[in-house]
Protein backbone atom coordinates (compact mmCIF):
# COMPACT_ATOMS: atom_id res chain seq x y z
CA UNK A 1 0.00 0.00 0.00
CA UNK A 2 1.63 3.47 -0.57
CA UNK A 3 1.87 5.72 1.80
CA UNK A 4 -0.03 8.66 2.41
CA UNK A 5 0.23 12.01 3.29
CA UNK A 6 -1.47 11.64 6.75
CA UNK A 7 1.10 8.36 7.47
CA UNK A 8 3.61 10.26 6.16
CA UNK A 9 3.03 13.13 9.16
CA UNK A 10 2.11 10.66 11.65
CA UNK A 11 5.68 8.60 10.70
CA UNK A 12 7.53 12.31 11.47
CA UNK A 13 6.28 13.12 14.47
CA UNK A 14 6.94 9.43 16.00
CA UNK A 15 10.73 9.79 14.30
CA UNK A 16 11.77 12.32 15.42
CA UNK A 17 10.04 11.57 19.39
CA UNK A 18 12.73 8.61 19.02
CA UNK A 19 15.90 10.64 17.71
CA UNK A 20 15.21 13.15 20.75
CA UNK A 21 14.40 10.75 23.28
CA UNK A 22 17.77 8.62 22.04
CA UNK A 23 19.76 11.69 22.74
CA UNK A 24 18.36 12.06 26.27
CA UNK A 25 17.44 15.78 25.36
CA UNK A 26 13.96 17.45 26.69
CA UNK A 27 11.61 19.49 24.45
CA UNK A 28 13.21 22.86 26.04
CA UNK A 29 16.50 21.88 25.13
CA UNK A 30 16.16 20.76 21.69
CA UNK A 31 14.09 22.92 20.85
CA UNK A 32 16.55 26.15 22.38
CA UNK A 33 19.48 24.13 20.39
CA UNK A 34 17.45 25.32 16.63
CA UNK A 35 15.79 28.15 17.39
CA UNK A 36 12.36 27.11 18.13
CA UNK A 37 9.59 27.10 20.85
CA UNK A 38 9.08 23.76 23.20
CA UNK A 39 5.08 24.25 21.98
CA UNK A 40 5.79 24.45 18.45
CA UNK A 41 8.26 20.97 18.67
CA UNK A 42 5.71 18.93 20.85
CA UNK A 43 3.47 19.70 17.55
CA UNK A 44 6.38 17.94 15.38
CA UNK A 45 5.92 15.26 17.35
CA UNK A 46 2.18 15.00 18.39
CA UNK A 47 1.78 14.67 14.91
CA UNK A 48 -0.57 17.41 14.20
CA UNK A 49 -0.19 20.10 12.20
CA UNK A 50 2.43 21.24 9.33
CA UNK A 51 6.43 21.42 9.56
CA UNK A 52 8.95 23.21 8.32
CA UNK A 53 11.78 20.86 6.67
CA UNK A 54 14.70 22.99 7.48
CA UNK A 55 13.77 23.00 11.14
CA UNK A 56 13.39 19.15 10.79
CA UNK A 57 17.12 18.81 9.11
CA UNK A 58 18.49 21.03 12.18
CA UNK A 59 16.63 19.16 14.36
CA UNK A 60 18.50 15.37 13.02
CA UNK A 61 21.66 17.42 12.77
CA UNK A 62 21.42 17.53 16.86
CA UNK A 63 20.02 14.54 17.25
CA UNK A 64 23.13 13.08 15.92
CA UNK A 65 20.81 11.49 12.72
CA UNK A 66 22.84 9.68 10.20
CA UNK A 67 22.61 11.19 6.86
CA UNK A 68 20.62 8.44 5.55
CA UNK A 69 18.07 9.09 8.47
CA UNK A 70 17.99 13.19 7.94
CA UNK A 71 17.47 12.67 4.75
CA UNK A 72 14.53 10.67 5.26
CA UNK A 73 12.93 12.57 7.67
CA UNK A 74 13.16 15.75 5.20
CA UNK A 75 11.65 13.81 2.82
CA UNK A 76 8.52 13.12 5.21
CA UNK A 77 8.26 16.88 5.94
CA UNK A 78 8.53 17.63 2.50
CA UNK A 79 5.44 15.37 1.63
CA UNK A 80 3.28 15.80 4.81
CA UNK A 81 0.58 17.79 3.51
CA UNK A 82 -2.91 16.39 4.74
CA UNK A 83 -5.46 16.06 2.13
CA UNK A 84 -8.55 13.71 1.28
CA UNK A 85 -11.05 13.43 -1.27
CA UNK A 86 -13.37 14.48 1.80
CA UNK A 87 -11.66 17.95 1.55
CA UNK A 88 -13.79 18.56 -1.57
CA UNK A 89 -17.51 17.89 0.12
CA UNK A 90 -19.98 20.73 -0.22
CA UNK A 91 -21.35 20.04 3.14
CA UNK A 92 -18.77 20.02 6.53
CA UNK A 93 -17.72 16.95 7.86
CA UNK A 94 -18.17 16.62 11.74
CA UNK A 95 -14.40 16.82 13.16
CA UNK A 96 -14.72 12.55 14.44
CA UNK A 97 -15.13 11.67 11.27
CA UNK A 98 -12.96 14.02 9.60
CA UNK A 99 -9.94 12.49 11.69
CA UNK A 100 -11.51 8.74 10.94
CA UNK A 101 -11.22 9.44 7.07
CA UNK A 102 -8.40 10.79 7.36
CA UNK A 103 -6.74 8.07 9.24
CA UNK A 104 -8.58 5.46 6.94
CA UNK A 105 -7.36 6.44 3.78
CA UNK A 106 -3.77 5.14 4.32
CA UNK A 107 -4.57 2.11 7.29
CA UNK A 108 -3.18 -1.57 5.91
CA UNK A 109 -6.00 -2.98 8.65
CA UNK A 110 -8.57 -2.32 10.49
CA UNK A 111 -10.06 -4.40 13.62
CA UNK A 112 -13.53 -3.72 14.18
CA UNK A 113 -15.66 -5.30 17.51
CA UNK A 114 -19.65 -4.41 16.76
CA UNK A 115 -21.49 -4.79 19.94
CA UNK A 116 -24.37 -2.64 18.45
CA UNK A 117 -24.85 -2.08 14.73
CA UNK A 118 -22.74 -4.15 11.61
CA UNK A 119 -19.47 -2.33 11.25
CA UNK A 120 -19.73 0.89 8.82
CA UNK A 121 -17.33 -0.46 6.14
CA UNK A 122 -19.59 -3.31 5.86
CA UNK A 123 -23.33 -1.67 5.61
CA UNK A 124 -26.00 -1.33 2.72
CA UNK A 125 -26.88 1.52 2.38
CA UNK A 126 -30.59 1.25 3.45
CA UNK A 127 -29.15 -0.70 6.71
CA UNK A 128 -27.04 2.94 6.84
CA UNK A 129 -29.84 5.12 6.68
CA UNK A 130 -31.57 3.59 9.65
CA UNK A 131 -29.06 3.55 11.56
CA UNK A 132 -28.77 7.51 10.98
CA UNK A 133 -32.38 8.15 11.62
CA UNK A 134 -32.51 6.47 14.54
CA UNK A 135 -29.19 7.82 16.00
CA UNK A 136 -30.27 11.28 15.40
CA UNK A 137 -34.16 11.74 15.62
CA UNK A 138 -33.69 15.52 15.28
CA UNK A 139 -31.46 15.19 11.84
CA UNK A 140 -32.69 16.65 8.65
CA UNK A 141 -33.66 14.19 5.86
CA UNK A 142 -30.32 16.48 3.99
CA UNK A 143 -27.48 15.95 6.63
CA UNK A 144 -28.59 12.28 7.28
CA UNK A 145 -28.42 11.96 3.13
CA UNK A 146 -24.88 13.38 3.67
CA UNK A 147 -23.74 11.37 6.11
CA UNK A 148 -24.52 7.70 4.17
CA UNK A 149 -23.23 9.14 1.19
CA UNK A 150 -19.84 9.75 3.36
CA UNK A 151 -20.29 6.13 4.39
CA UNK A 152 -20.31 4.49 1.24
CA UNK A 153 -17.79 6.55 -0.12
CA UNK A 154 -15.74 5.12 2.55
CA UNK A 155 -16.51 1.37 1.44
CA UNK A 156 -14.48 2.19 -1.90
CA UNK A 157 -11.27 1.94 0.23
CA UNK A 158 -12.70 -1.79 -0.14
CA UNK A 159 -12.15 -2.20 -3.83
CA UNK A 160 -8.58 -0.57 -3.88
CA UNK A 161 -6.30 -2.62 -6.04
CA UNK A 162 -4.50 -3.02 -2.52
CA UNK A 163 -6.72 -2.93 0.15
CA UNK A 164 -6.45 -2.98 4.00
CA UNK A 165 -8.02 -6.13 5.78
CA UNK A 166 -10.69 -5.56 7.53
CA UNK A 167 -11.28 -8.05 10.46
CA UNK A 168 -14.99 -7.96 11.89
CA UNK A 169 -16.19 -9.66 15.07
CA UNK A 170 -19.68 -8.79 15.57
CA UNK A 171 -21.74 -9.33 18.42
CA UNK A 172 -24.88 -11.50 17.75
CA UNK A 173 -26.81 -9.00 19.32
CA UNK A 174 -25.91 -6.29 16.70
CA UNK A 175 -27.19 -9.17 14.04
CA UNK A 176 -30.52 -9.88 15.75
CA UNK A 177 -31.09 -6.23 15.99
CA UNK A 178 -33.98 -5.24 13.61
CA UNK A 179 -32.47 -2.18 12.10
CA UNK A 180 -35.05 -0.48 9.64
CA UNK A 181 -37.47 -3.71 9.29
CA UNK A 182 -36.62 -7.30 8.38
CA UNK A 183 -36.30 -6.59 4.69
CA UNK A 184 -34.04 -3.94 4.75
CA UNK A 185 -31.93 -6.09 7.95
CA UNK A 186 -32.55 -9.24 5.63
CA UNK A 187 -30.24 -7.56 2.72
CA UNK A 188 -27.82 -6.33 5.29
CA UNK A 189 -27.10 -10.01 6.37
CA UNK A 190 -26.82 -11.17 2.66
CA UNK A 191 -24.46 -8.47 2.47
CA UNK A 192 -22.04 -9.43 4.85
CA UNK A 193 -22.58 -13.70 3.85
CA UNK A 194 -21.04 -11.98 0.35
CA UNK A 195 -18.52 -9.43 1.12
CA UNK A 196 -17.21 -12.18 3.69
CA UNK A 197 -16.10 -14.59 0.70
CA UNK A 198 -13.66 -11.37 -0.25
CA UNK A 199 -9.92 -12.27 0.71
CA UNK A 200 -9.52 -9.44 2.69
CA UNK A 201 -12.59 -9.51 4.93
CA UNK A 202 -12.75 -11.60 7.95
CA UNK A 203 -16.20 -11.71 9.71
CA UNK A 204 -16.46 -13.92 12.72
CA UNK A 205 -19.58 -13.48 15.04
CA UNK A 206 -19.36 -13.37 19.03
CA UNK A 207 -22.41 -15.80 20.11
CA UNK A 208 -24.43 -14.99 23.26
CA UNK A 209 -23.46 -18.20 24.28
CA UNK A 210 -19.64 -17.40 24.54
CA UNK A 211 -21.29 -15.36 27.78
CA UNK A 212 -19.11 -12.38 29.55
CA UNK A 213 -16.49 -10.90 26.98
CA UNK A 214 -13.53 -8.49 26.79
CA UNK A 215 -15.17 -5.59 25.69
CA UNK A 216 -18.61 -5.69 27.37
CA UNK A 217 -18.29 -1.62 27.37
CA UNK A 218 -18.98 -1.28 23.62
CA UNK A 219 -17.73 -1.29 19.83
CA UNK A 220 -14.47 0.26 18.74
CA UNK A 221 -11.71 -0.04 16.13
CA UNK A 222 -8.13 -0.45 15.99
CA UNK A 223 -7.11 1.84 12.90
CA UNK A 224 -3.51 -0.33 11.89
CA UNK A 225 -0.97 1.45 10.38
CA UNK A 226 2.32 0.50 8.07
CA UNK A 227 4.05 -0.17 11.77
CA UNK A 228 3.12 -0.37 15.14
CA UNK A 229 3.46 2.90 16.69
CA UNK A 230 1.24 4.32 13.90
CA UNK A 231 -2.03 2.54 15.41
CA UNK A 232 -5.12 4.48 16.53
CA UNK A 233 -7.87 3.28 18.42
CA UNK A 234 -11.49 4.60 17.45
CA UNK A 235 -14.25 4.23 20.30
CA UNK A 236 -18.10 5.20 19.61
CA UNK A 237 -19.42 7.62 21.78
CA UNK A 238 -22.83 9.32 21.85
CA UNK A 239 -22.68 12.44 19.53
CA UNK A 240 -19.42 11.35 18.12
CA UNK A 241 -15.87 9.59 18.86
CA UNK A 242 -12.59 9.07 20.89
CA UNK A 243 -9.44 8.41 19.13
CA UNK A 244 -6.71 6.95 21.51
CA UNK A 245 -2.95 6.57 20.56
CA UNK A 246 -1.04 6.32 23.72
CA UNK A 247 0.86 3.02 24.23
CA UNK A 248 -0.82 1.45 27.44
CA UNK A 249 -4.71 2.26 25.46
CA UNK A 250 -3.36 0.39 22.40
CA UNK A 251 -1.84 -2.28 23.78
CA UNK A 252 -5.43 -2.80 25.89
CA UNK A 253 -7.44 -2.76 22.71
CA UNK A 254 -5.12 -5.13 21.12
CA UNK A 255 -5.08 -7.73 23.52
CA UNK A 256 -9.08 -7.17 24.28
CA UNK A 257 -9.49 -7.80 20.06
CA UNK A 258 -7.31 -11.05 20.28
CA UNK A 259 -9.49 -12.22 23.19
CA UNK A 260 -12.68 -10.90 21.48
CA UNK A 261 -11.49 -12.88 18.14
CA UNK A 262 -10.24 -15.91 20.51
CA UNK A 263 -14.14 -16.03 21.87
CA UNK A 264 -15.74 -15.44 18.45
CA UNK A 265 -17.16 -18.26 16.39
CA UNK A 266 -14.82 -19.62 13.82
CA UNK A 267 -15.22 -18.54 10.02
CA UNK A 268 -17.68 -21.38 9.15
CA UNK A 269 -19.82 -21.26 12.08
CA UNK A 270 -19.82 -17.47 11.78
CA UNK A 271 -21.01 -17.83 8.07
CA UNK A 272 -23.91 -20.26 9.65
CA UNK A 273 -25.24 -18.32 12.23
CA UNK A 274 -25.77 -15.18 9.90
CA UNK A 275 -27.54 -17.39 7.25
CA UNK A 276 -29.61 -18.56 10.24
CA UNK A 277 -31.13 -15.56 11.19
CA UNK A 278 -31.39 -14.38 7.93
CA UNK A 279 -33.71 -16.89 7.26
CA UNK A 280 -35.67 -16.43 10.88
CA UNK A 281 -36.40 -12.49 9.35
CA UNK A 282 -39.81 -11.73 7.72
Amino acid sequence: MAVGPTTRRRQLGADLRRLRERQGMTLEEAGARVGVSKATLSRYETKEGSVKWPAVDALCREYGATDEERRALVDLAKGAKIQGWWRSLADPVPESMNLMLTLEDEVVREDHYASVYVPGLLQTRAYAEAVHRASEVQCPEREVQHMVDIRMKRQELLDRADPPHIWSVIDEAALRRRVGGGAIMRDQLRHVLAVAQLPHITVQVLPFAAGAHAAAVGSFVVLRGPVAELDVVYVDLLGGGLFMEKQKELERYRLAFEYLSAQALDLDSSMEIVHRISKELR
